[in-house]
């Protein structure tokens, strides 16, 4: 096996070497002061988890091949019809698992994005994404008591997920789902 591993690098102020795999390749972050000699070692002791990450990504992308083959990935205007339903559908759904939970919430706001399923920012306004539409409706729930739950607690503790469990207790079954179908809806999205 060869030691050479082609990377891009992105100088930042940063105190971690760190490495990213994506369809350019890989990208090894580093701090400024790092010499190329630290960051090429860095990035030959991590080769088999770069090799691993490039196979996934092959894979994905050959997916995402079959998806455009097969009719399957959604247009604009499908994306569009999705998110229109989210709008009508999730809102409601909010207002249920709040009142339940005992929290607030600012604006909901539906989105089409790749890579996130929910968000809840610091001042309580919701963000969704629409392709919640093509999961069970229990894994769209599962995101709502999610995020709502982060109006309490805006991190991932133990406190945080014991909120979740009391207003859904199934809710481990759900967020599963969504992990093991989650990126097979995601490559559905055009572009």
């Amino acid at each position: 096996m060869s030691d050479f591993v082609d990377y891009r690098l992105q100088r930042g102020k940063r105190k971690t070497i760190s490495l990213q795999v994506d369809e350019g390749g890989v990208l090894v972050k580093a701090p400024y002061y790092a010499a190329v000699a630290q960051i090429d070692a860095f990035v030959l002791e991590h080769r088999d988890w770069i090799k691993k990450q490039e196979k996934a990504a092959q894979e994905r992308r050959l997916k995402t091949e079959a998806l455009r083959r097969d009719g399957k990935l959604l247009t604009m205007e499908q994306i569009n019809e999705l998110a229109d339903k989210a709008l009508a559908y999730i809102p409601g759904r909010v207002a249920f698992f709040a009142e339940k939970i005992g929290v607030t919430y600012g604006r909901i706001a539906i989105r089409n994005q790749k890579s996130r399923w929910g968000s809840c920012s610091a001042k309580g306004n919701l963000n969704f994404n629409c392709l919640l539409m093509l999961a069970p409706p229990e894994v769209l729930d599962a995101v709502v008591v999610h995020e709502l739950c982060h109006r309490r607690y805006m991190d991932h503790s133990g406190a945080f997920y014991d909120e979740i469990l009391k207003v859904m207790p199934d809710y481990h079954k759900w967020d599963r789902w969504l992990k093991l179908h989650g990126d097979e809806l995601m490559r559905r999205m055009t572009g």
